[in-house]
């Protein structure tokens, strides 16, 4: 299969394609009813499952409703709110950080830019695409966790192995009208048939535009 840059295009728009037809629902995993909360949800979910942080946020989200809630406690009190989160120690760190400088420099809200969001502790690319794609609907790029990337290596879309240039390359060939719900769909069909032990490519309604690297055909 060649894989100059139209002929590339054209296979990732059928995945695209393909994989909207198979979830039509995609969303975001992680619950939240506002921006601040899914930057915190976002800001936990590092190294640790979605379901684990939806778990600790159900509590967490009625205790702490405002950026000036993290910050009247003690920081070893969150630390014991979320302390069945990976790193929650730094974590909880960086979730005060950000709130104080939600608070400081963005009138307790959320900033919509990118450039804004990566100044906030504990926020990097990932979470800030997240952030913007999912709470305000603005497509700054293409979320890539462990399912995007090895799914887009196993599918062909990218030969990159870092995040930032698996990004790169995607954001090539992936419509900016679909930046946002790319990963999503990605996400959900990692965790549903093409699972890293096993991929289920017989159930799969993409496998005619996988390249499968990796696995074995």
């Amino acid at each position: 299969m060649t894989n100059d840059g139209a002929t590339l295009k054209r296979r990732a728009a059928r995945i695209v394609k393909g994989l909207r037809r198979l979830y039509p629902d995609a969303e975001c995993a992680l619950n939240h009813t506002s921006p601040l909360e899914l930057m915190v949800a976002t800001i936990l979910s590092a190294q640790c499952t979605d379901e684990r942080v939806n778990i600790v946020t159900a509590t967490l989200f009625r205790k702490y409703r405002r950026p000036a809630d993290y910050l009247s406690v003690p920081v070893t009190e969150l630390e014991r709110d979320i302390q069945s989160i990976n790193f929650f120690r730094n974590k909880a760190k960086s979730i005060q950080g950000a709130c104080r400088c939600l608070i400081d420099n963005h009138g307790g809200e959320v900033p919509q830019s990118l450039d804004e969001l990566v100044e906030l502790p504990g926020v990097g690319r990932k979470t800030a695409n997240v952030i913007l794609g999912t709470a305000f609907g603005i497509p700054s790029g293409i979320v890539v966790d462990t399912h995007v990337s090895r799914l887009s290596q196993r599918l062909g879309l990218t030969s990159c192995k870092t995040p930032e240039k698996i990004e790169a390359d995607l954001l090539e060939i992936i419509p900016r009208r679909d930046w946002i719900s790319f990963s999503h769909l990605l996400i959900l069909h990692g965790r549903q048939i093409c699972k890293a032990r096993r991929a289920d490519c017989s159930g799969c309604q993409v496998a005619h535009d996988c390249e499968k690297v990796g696995l074995e055909t």
